[in-house]
């Protein structure tokens, strides 16, 4: 009976949680022009979302700007764990981790305003520059909360082992630390790429005229009423999603089989 239950909860929530996608890109095959009223499948809406250069030029940008930010924002947040791992007083090492949390509770309309003020005031033009600094700056505290908790699960006597057969700082980091705490990295690199690609309010404040994002863009034209351009594009970012979380799924898999033919090779 609790078995069934869980079961029934599941579907419901999942129901409610994914209802409201698929409504949204069934209509994006819908031959009229508005959601009020489903005409027959086409591909019409998918047409014209790749003839339209603006919106390729849009998608364009905001992958760019996800993928250089994800990777930049890795870096210094896997260093930026590495050095509050290795941080011996208790009192410093809360402190950067209350530092580190403070963009990860803070408002996201604060944040993006505080940018704005940030950038107007040391005279930086709002477009692509600003943005991808304001998307480094909020993916930083992401990628280190993913990484400092494998760097914790670390045995102190496996690098000592590993410094007792002759192991350099550098042997030791690249050999020994990276590959133990790569599922964090690339679990920090995925939700900061994904952060990037969803966030609205801190990009709607300092980007320019001249540069959008596809949140950005959506929402100026869900404004002026809604097109089934935008569930067309709806669709295929659905999808980029899958592909990003099906992706990510299978490097954890091969990861895992090839910690378990180690373990066989050692027994």
């Amino acid at each position: 009976m609790k078995q069934k239950f869980t079961r029934l909860y599941l579907i419901v929530v999942f129901a409610i949680l994914y209802a409201p996608i698929v409504f949204l890109i069934a209509y994006s095959f819908s031959q009229g022009d508005t959601m009020t009223n489903y005409h027959g499948f086409t591909w019409r809406h998918y047409q014209t979302l790749f003839i339209d250069s603006r919106m390729l030029a849009i998608v364009a940008n905001t992958l760019l700007v996800a993928l250089l930010s994800s990777l930049i924002a890795t870096l210094i947040g896997t260093l930026g764990a590495l050095g509050i791992n290795r941080t011996t007083k208790r009192v410093t090492r809360e402190s950067l981790l209350t530092l580190n949390n403070v963009l990860m509770v803070s408002p996201d309309v604060i944040i993006g305003a505080s940018f704005l003020i940030f950038f107007t005031m040391l005279k930086i033009p709002l477009g692509f520059g600003s943005v991808l600094l304001s998307h480094i700056a909020f993916e930083i505290p992401i990628v280190v909360l993913m990484v400092l908790p494998r760097l914790r699960e670390m045995s102190a006597s496996m690098l000592d082992a590993a410094q007792d057969l002759g192991a350099t700082t550098r042997q030791l980091l690249s050999q020994v630390i990276i590959p133990f705490i790569s599922p964090g990295i690339f679990a920090g690199f995925f939700m900061a790429l994904t952060y990037s690609l969803d966030d609205f309010a801190v990009t709607f404040f300092v980007t320019g005229n001249g540069f959008s994002t596809l949140s950005v863009e959506i929402y100026s034209r869900a404004r002026q009423g809604i097109n089934l351009e935008i569930n067309a594009l709806s669709g295929v970012m659905f999808l980029f999603s899958l592909l990003l979380v099906g992706g990510y799924y299978w490097m954890q898999q091969v990861s895992q089989k090839r910690k378990q033919r180690k373990r066989g090779a050692i027994s």
